[in-house]
């Protein structure tokens, strides 16, 4: 889809707290590639291609492995995410499918586990935010393909 509406390039104050809220869970106590991950699983479940490239971008230019992309979509079946992973992308997902009108508290008692109430919270703003950022660029479109991984990164 071609993109409809820039809605970043308009200065909107929305679009400005959603940065505000992104470049506040990045700077959090939460470790930047596991954010990455969840962002592009994100992705994955809400079919946005331009977060889609974008993270997996940002994911390979930080060492991210080729088969951990290309599978994370079955990530319960596959042996290589670590314990801390799988319990942020079961939040992810949790957060991302809303089956239910709450979590179910074996969820919340497995991704307590490996999280403080802190970065529960943070993992939470950051689904929160790729979710808002998908719907997006959904909405309008994006000219995908077109990110490049910054120099700062």
């Amino acid at each position: 889809m071609s993109q409809r509406i820039n809605a970043y390039a308009l200065g909107n104050k929305s679009v400005n707290a959603l940065h505000a809220l992104g470049a506040q869970v990045n700077n959090s106590t939460l470790d930047n590639k596991l954010l990455e991950l969840i962002y592009f699983r994100a992705s994955q479940i809400n079919g946005c291609a331009f977060c889609l490239d974008m993270h997996s971008k940002n994911l390979r230019a930080k060492g991210e492995t080729e088969q951990r992309l290309f599978v994370l979509n079955a990530w319960r079946e596959a042996p290589f995410y670590s314990d801390k992973e799988r319990a942020a992308l079961l939040w992810c997902e949790t957060l991302t499918v809303l089956n239910d009108r709450e979590v179910p508290n074996n969820i919340f008692s497995e991704v307590q586990r490996h999280f403080s109430e802190t970065e529960m919270v943070d993992l939470t703003m950051a689904v929160i935010a790729i979710n808002s950022y998908n719907r997006i660029n959904i909405a309008f479109g994006a000219n995908v393909g077109a990110y490049s991984v910054q120099e700062t990164e």
